[in-house]
């Protein structure tokens, strides 16, 4: 099985809730692949996204590109509809002036159909996430 960016627009996936729009920067931009396109939060914390991939899949490890995060929680679900998540990584990330934030994150026993992405706080009054990459494979189709 060939791995996969799971988490891109083109690969089917689909951001179905984000706390705050902007039409300037919609969650869409998270999984466009393009990092200069970005998803923008509007000031209060925690906020959060969730991501649908259409498929259960099995994801290996995380990149995340953002602005001023400061600690992210990533919860996932198995279920066929977006509930029932768990707590499954938390990681505070090291702040970057100027410069995009990228962590890599390696992960086992990485099922999902649902993850659902917390900013718990930042290091602004706004942050920013550019991208989430998740590689991984598909395990079967959603039913």
């Amino acid at each position: 099985m060939r791995k996969l960016d799971l988490c891109l627009g083109s690969e089917g996936s689909e951001v179905i809730l984000a706390t705050s729009s902007d039409e300037k920067h919609p969650p869409e931009s998270i999984i466009d692949g393009n990092p200069e396109t970005f998803w923008t939060t509007t000031g209060m914390f925690p906020q959060e996204f969730i991501i649908f991939f259409h498929k259960h899949v099995r994801i290996e490890r995380f990149i995340i590109q953002s602005y001023f995060v400061r600690t992210l929680k990533i919860e996932r679900t198995t279920s066929k509809d977006p509930v029932d998540f768990e707590q499954w990584i938390e990681k505070d990330f090291v702040h970057t002036e100027g410069q995009l934030q990228t962590e890599e994150v390696l992960v086992n026993d990485g099922y999902a159909t649902y993850l659902r992405f917390i900013i718990v706080s930042a290091f602004d009054h706004f942050a920013s996430v550019h991208g989430i990459s998740a590689e991984g494979t598909v395990i079967s189709e959603v039913i």
